[in-house]
């Protein structure tokens, strides 16, 4: 497939958006699998200018789509690392695009076949991962 640098998990992109990433992205090719867009977009109290925010970072960014060797795979780490089905999408994305992944998602980290990289934050946002709902409504908040 094709040949991406990085790939930012739905929390690299809140933090990213909220400012709280200690350092400034890797230099590379970016992407975002179509589960993040999903994730982004399905907030039901999401501000239309946030949303309007999203929609611009959406446009600027590289998007991978779901193929037959993404679906076979995200399969095989549900059954295999007992991953949540977009967490395995995200994964799946990752590898058969040879990305990097950029998450702090420490299930994604236990997955011996995904590159992974863990983005330092400024302060710490307990939770973030584990409530992406919640806090994607202040995504874009100035």
């Amino acid at each position: 497939m094709g040949s991406l640098n990085f790939l930012l998990d739905t929390n690299a992109v809140i933090y990213l958006h909220k400012g709280l990433l200690k350092d400034p992205l890797p230099p590379g090719r970016m992407a975002i699998s179509f589960i993040t867009e999903i994730e982004l977009r399905s907030f039901p109290g999401l501000p239309s200018e946030q949303e309007a925010g999203l929609a611009r970072f959406l446009a600027n960014v590289q998007h991978i789509g779901l193929s037959h060797e993404i679906k076979e795979t995200t399969i095989r780490f549900c059954r295999h690392h007992r991953l949540k089905i977009p967490d395995a999408l995200i994964a799946a994305s990752a590898i058969l695009h040879g990305a990097v992944l950029l998450t702090n998602d420490d299930q994604l980290h236990k997955v011996s076949e995904l590159a992974c990289r863990r983005l330092e934050l400024i302060a710490p946002a307990p939770g973030l991962e584990k409530n992406i709902a919640a806090n994607v409504a202040g995504i874009l908040e100035s």
